[in-house]
């Protein structure tokens, strides 16, 4: 049995690319912000594609570490610097998602910031997860 329950109440519209609610029950995994920093420390990718590959790769590799899986992730929040340039490749970027992480989708929330901590850092993804007990 999954550990995560998604609610979308209809009376909100049907989502597309995010989960209105997520309800988990089991042990809750705090993910840190990544960018698309490479083994190095240098931030690799000079589109907001391969950043967020990078960056989403990065996170789920923190997540495999801790004993979990995609499909526990219960909550995303993506740092974006150009919000224009992420909403133009929106579709690169879900085809990046569907592939490391699947079909579903946890709650999440896209936040347009002036910078990232490294100043080439397009963009940061940042999560918790609910593993089973």
């Amino acid at each position: 049995m999954s550990p995560l329950e998604h609610v979308n109440p209809p009376e909100l519209g049907r989502p597309s690319g995010f989960s209105h609610a997520v309800v988990g029950r089991g042990r809750t995994v705090f993910l840190a912000g990544q960018t698309a920093l490479d083994e190095g420390g240098r931030i690799v990718g000079d589109t907001v594609v391969e950043q967020f590959e990078r960056a989403l790769t990065s996170l789920l590799t923190s997540l495999r570490a801790a004993g979990g899986e995609p499909e526990h992730l219960a909550s995303v929040t993506i740092y974006i610097v150009d919000m224009d340039d992420y909403r133009a490749n929106s579709r690169e970027i879900g085809a990046v998602w569907r592939r490391l992480v699947g079909a579903g989708y946890p709650a999440m929330a896209g936040i347009g910031v002036a910078r990232l901590w490294d100043e080439e850092a397009l963009v940061e993804v940042q999560g918790f997860a609910v593993l089973p007990d």
